[in-house]
């Protein structure tokens, strides 16, 4: 399967590419059966989240580049902007 952030935008119009984007904070946390991954872009306020199944290598001071969607989670009431992550590489 072809994940190339070249074939995945062109296919899926709300899909963002960003490449060398330094991880000021990462966070994992256990639901479930899955692990959620919360990370911090150094100049972007809103948290870029992913899931998977086992826990990820720290991502904080890296850089990396993702692929990703503009999304809205609500918490306690409040709409917060997020971003989905379905792609990330440490670059």
């Amino acid at each position: 399967m072809d994940t190339s952030p070249e074939k995945l935008t062109k296919e899926h119009k709300d899909l963002v590419h960003s490449e060398m984007q330094k991880v000021i904070s990462h966070v994992q946390r256990k639901d479930d059966e899955w692990i959620i991954n919360t990370v911090m872009i150094e100049g972007c306020d809103a948290p870029f989240k992913f899931k998977r199944k086992k826990p990820y290598k720290d991502l904080k001071g890296q850089r990396v580049n993702m692929t990703y969607y503009p999304d809205v989670e609500v918490v306690a009431g409040f709409d917060l902007e997020i971003m989905s992550v379905v792609r990330i590489r440490v670059g």
